[in-house]
């Protein structure tokens, strides 16, 4: 009688992880991979979420579609891309199942998004001796600001700036905004705040202000019309964020900068 007793207390035990993780429904799964892989966009022009090289990506966004894929016992492909306009592009011609982007309007229409997982600053860095001083400064007329084309910040200083002048890189991602801005000699250059900071410590001739003009507020995602599947998602990063899977990420891709989103309120 003990020797059932302790079977079944153990049976119980090893139960619980999985039923704390929620069991992937037929539905959940047909939604997730239709063609059989689950199709992970990975964008390495934000080296918060990934860096690496698109043969061997790493990061908070490589371990999340890997525990995903455990999770759902789906063979995982990354598709990786050099910036998140291009992953917001490739989702026309149907070419990934979840996506790691930042919550936009202009985005949403197409994309059905988690609560986010990730905070990130958005900041301008500036010539050193620059009499722009704080980032309140920055929109005034005469000032040329080198964005990513389709980034985050891009979207969002689209529908924000009043004076200043918006001027963008072929590509919203890597150091792109960063050449235009060196070569071009423009005021001032757009970006997340870490990557931004990494360069000034390489270049004595430019300076990240302090403060930042946006969050950013990075998610999972899945393409509109899989309702099922964007549950399961929603789901999944809360339970990421909870865990503390999301913070030790972080903490493995040495990313300090970046803030573990809260709860969602719903």
């Amino acid at each position: 009688m003990r020797t059932l007793l302790w079977a079944a207390l153990l049976l119980a035990a090893a139960t619980i992880p999985a039923l704390a993780q929620g069991t992937a429904s037929p539905e959940v799964i047909k939604e997730l991979a239709p063609t059989g892989k689950l199709r992970a966009a990975i964008n390495l022009g934000n080296a918060v979420l990934a860096q690496g090289s698109a043969q061997e990506p790493h990061g908070i966004t490589v371990d999340l579609s890997r525990e995903l894929a455990r999770r759902t016992d789906l063979a995982l492909e990354l598709v990786t891309f050099p910036a998140a306009g291009k992953v917001f592009e490739a989702l026309k011609a149907g070419a990934w199942d979840i996506a790691f982007i930042a919550i936009e309007p202009v985005r949403a229409a197409e994309i059905d998004f988690s609560a986010p997982y990730v905070f990130i600053e958005g900041t301008y860095m500036v010539p050193k001796d620059s009499t722009l001083k704080e980032v309140a400064d920055v929109d005034r007329a005469g000032v040329r600001i080198a964005v990513g084309r389709d980034s985050a910040y891009d979207l969002y200083l689209t529908r924000t700036i009043q004076h200043a002048t918006l001027v963008r890189a072929p590509i919203g991602g890597g150091r792109a905004m960063i050449d235009l801005f060196l070569a071009d000699k423009l005021e001032a250059v757009a970006g997340v705040k870490q990557p931004l900071i990494d360069y000034a410590k390489t270049d004595p001739n430019v300076r990240v202000m302090d403060g930042r003009f946006m969050v950013i507020e990075q998610a999972m995602g899945t393409p509109k019309g899989r309702p099922a599947a964007a549950r399961y998602v929603h789901g999944f990063v809360e339970d990421m964020k909870a865990s503390g899977f999301v913070a030790d990420a972080l903490k493995r891709s040495n990313q300090p900068s970046a803030q573990v989103a809260p709860p969602a309120k719903n």
